[in-house]
C-alpha cells in the first residue's frame, strides 16, 4: 500500500485516507474472524460445529441449528449479484441450515480491493471463483488458506467420486507441497476446441471458391476476397484477415498456444514455441501474406475494439476469415454469412487445432475455505452439495424450472433466453456460470440436450469439426512461491522481446537473418532458466495422482 504523501494538503490526505478505509470496509464487511495482525488465526476449527450448532457428517440438514457462512466472488464488470437468486442456491439454504452471507464484487476494482484484503491479513470464510485469487495469491498466503485433502477425505464424498472418475480434477489442483488448498471445476458440455476457422461463406459462394482446405488453399482464398469485391459495394475495402496480433493464424504450423504463454508440449515436452522451427516457418508464411495485403496493415497497431470496429463495419462486412469460437460471434449483423470449418491442412500435411482433449472447462482455485472459517467441516460438506450432477448443470446455466427444463424421461433441456437476451447473458445472470465448484459425469452429459444452432449447444456443434485435431496444451501447472518471484524477472523481459521481434518479422521480414542473434539474445536473456522452471512444473505436474 503506498503511502500518504505528508507534502500534500491536509484535506487531500484525509480524503485518500477515507478512501482506503472505504474500500478496506467493502471488502471485509461480514468477514468471518478478526486479527489484529497480517497472520491468520491458530484454530482448527475442529468441534465448533458439533457443539455449537449440531452438525451432521451425514445427511440433510448440514446442521441443526442455522449458521452463517461469508462467502466472497468476484463478478465481471456489471454483473450484479442476481445469481444469488438462483432457485437452486435458494433452496441449499433451506436444506442444509447453511445461511450465505455473499459478498459480490466487481472486477472493476477487484484488484485495488484484493490487495487491501490480503494486506489486511482477514478473510470471510470462503473464496469463491477462480478468477477471485490467482495462483499466485494462494501461494504467497498461504497461512490463509486451509488444505483440504483431509475435509475431502471425511465430508466430501461427491468430489471424491469425481476425482476416480476423473483424476485430472486432483491433478490439477494438487499445490506444490502435495496438498490441495482449494477446490476443482469440470465444466458441463465443454467443447474440446476453442477458437476456430471462421470465413464469409457468403463470398466464397458469390466469387465461386470452394472451402479452403490447405494454407495455400487460403492463401488464393485471400487473393480473391482482396481483388474481386466480393461484399459488391464498388470498393477494395475487403480485408481478408485481421485481428490484433496474429491471432490463431499459426495454428496449421502446430502452433498452438492455448494458454498465450509461449508455451507447448511437443513429444512429452514442454516447448518454447518462439524457438522452433515451426514458428520460424509459420512466421515466414505471415510476412508473405502481409507483404501481398492480405493481412490487416494495422495488425499490429489496433486493440481490440478497432478490430472489432472492422468486424462490425456498418455499410458492408470486410473481414473475411477469423478465428472464432462461434460464427456469429463478432460479426454482429453481418454474422450469419459466416461459417466455421475445419481446421486448415499445414505445410506437413497435418491439421493442428487449439483446445485440450480434456475439454476446455477444468480449473483449479473454485473454491477456498480459509483459515478465518470456524466451521470448516461445515462449509467443507456446503461445498460438496456442489458436485452432483443436478447442482452442476443448474450453476453452470440456472436453475430446473427456470433455465433448465427436466424431462419425463430424464433428460434435461436448455430453455430459449427472453426475447432480446443472448444466451449466455442469462446464464451468466441466472447461474455462476465459469465460476465455483461443478463436475457432471460422462453419463450424465448423454441426457443434456443443447440447441445445435445456439448458445453452448452451437460450441459442441462446432467442436466437431476439430476436435480430433487438438493439440496437448501445456498444462495449468503450478508454480512454487520461490519460482512465482523468480518468473516475472524472465517472463517480462523474454515476452516483450519475442513479442517484438515478431510484430517485426510480420511486417517487415528478415527472420533468417535474424534468427541466430535472436536466439543468443533469448539465452542471454535466461530462456534456460525459464525453461528449467517450467520444465521441473511440468514434471510435477505430470507426477501427479
Amino acid at each position: 500500500m503506498r503511502k500518504l504523501n505528508m507534502k500534500m494538503p491536509a484535506s487531500r490526505r484525509w480524503s485518500m485516507a477515507l478512501t482506503l478505509v472505504l474500500a478496506l470496509a467493502l471488502v471485509l464487511t461480514g468477514c468471518g474472524g478478526t486479527s489484529d495482525n497480517a497472520s491468520a488465526p491458530a484454530n482448527d476449527g475442529s468441534g465448533n460445529a458439533n457443539t455449537e450448532s449440531g452438525f451432521n457428517e451425514e445427511g440433510l440438514p448440514i446442521v441443526s441449528e442455522p449458521i452463517t457462512l461469508k462467502v466472497l466472488t468476484m463478478r465481471w464488470g456489471n454483473m450484479g449479484d442476481t445469481f444469488t437468486k438462483n432457485q437452486w442456491l435458494q433452496d441449499l439454504e433451506k436444506n442444509t441450515n447453511v445461511k450465505i452471507e455473499w459478498q459480490v464484487v466487481s472486477s472493476n476494482d477487484w484488484n485495488e480491493q484484493k490487495s487491501i484484503m490480503l494486506a489486511s491479513g482477514t478473510l470471510p470464510d470462503i473464496i469463491l471463483g477462480d478468477q477471485t485469487l490467482s495462483d499466485s495469491d494462494i501461494i504467497n498466503n498461504l497461512n490463509y488458506f486451509r488444505p483440504l485433502d483431509d475435509y475431502i477425505d471425511t465430508y466430501m464424498p461427491n468430489l471424491k467420486a469425481a476425482m476416480e472418475q476423473s483424476p485430472e480434477l486432483k491433478k490439477i489442483s494438487t499445490f506444490p507441497d502435495g496438498k490441495m488448498y482449494s477446490l476443482p471445476a469440470s465444466q458441463p458440455a465443454s467443447p474440446k476446441s476453442t477458437r476456430q476457422p471462421v470465413i464469409n461463406k457468403q463470398w466464397l459462394d458469390k466469387l465461386g471458391l470452394a472451402v479452403p482446405d490447405t494454407i495455400e488453399d487460403l492463401h488464393t482464398v485471400f487473393q480473391a476476397f482482396k481483388e474481386q469485391d466480393p461484399n459488391g459495394n464498388g470498393k477494395k475495402d475487403e480485408i481478408p484477415y485481421t485481428e490484433a496480433g496474429l491471432g490463431a493464424l499459426l495454428d496449421p504450423f502446430g502452433i498452438t498456444d492455448l494458454n498465450n504463454n509461449n508455451m507447448m508440449v511437443k513429444d512429452g515436452q514442454p516447448l518454447f514455441i518462439p524457438t522452433s522451427e515451426e514458428y520460424k516457418a509459420g512466421i515466414k508464411w505471415a510476412n508473405q501474406l502481409y507483404s501481398e495485403g492480405l493481412i490487416d496493415k494495422e495488425l499490429y497497431t489496433q486493440d481490440g475494439s478497432m478490430t472489432s470496429a472492422k468486424q462490425q463495419n456498418m455499410e458492408a462486412p470486410i473481414v473475411g476469415f477469423s478465428y472464432q469460437w462461434t460464427p456469429d460471434a463478432v460479426f454482429g449483423k453481418w454474422g450469419d454469412q459466416y461459417v466455421a470449418i475445419p481446421p486448415l491442412k499445414g505445410p506437413d500435411g497435418q491439421r493442428y487445432q487449439n483446445g485440450n482433449p480434456n475439454g476446455n472447462g477444468l480449473s483449479r482455485n473454485q473454491l477456498l475455505i480459509t483459515t478465518f472459517c470456524e466451521y470448516p467441516e461445515v462449509a467443507a460438506r456446503w461445498a460438496d452439495q456442489f458436485y452432483t450432477d443436478e447442482a452442476s448443470i443448474q450453476n453452470f446455466w440456472g436453475a430446473i424450472g427456470t433455465v433448465i427444463q427436466k424431462n419425463e424421461d430424464g433428460t434435461y433441456t436448455l430453455m430459449d433466453p427472453p426475447e432480446g437476451t443472448s444466451a449466455d447473458a442469462w446464464y451468466w445472470e441466472q447461474s455462476l456460470r465459469s465460476f465455483g465448484p461443478k463436475y457432471v459425469s460422462p453419463s450424465f452429459e448423454e441426457k443434456l440436450v443443447l440447441n445445435p444452432e445456439t448458445g453452448d449447444g452451437l460450441k459442441l456443434e462446432i467442436d466437431k469439426l476439430g476436435s480430433e485435431f487438438v493439440t496437448m496444451p501445456f498444462p495449468s501447472v503450478m508454480y512454487t512461491a520461490d519460482e512465482f518471484r523468480e518468473l516475472p524477472t524472465l517472463t517480462t523481459d523474454i515476452d516483450s522481446y519475442v513479442a517484438t521481434m515478431r510484430a517485426g518479422w510480420v511486417t517487415k521480414g528478415g527472420i533468417d537473418k535474424d534468427w541466430d542473434t535472436y536466439i543468443k539474445k533469448l539465452n542471454d536473456m535466461g530462456l534456460e532458466r525459464l525453461m528449467q522452471i517450467r520444465t521441473e512444473a511440468y514434471n510435477r505436474y505430470a507426477g501427479a495422482k
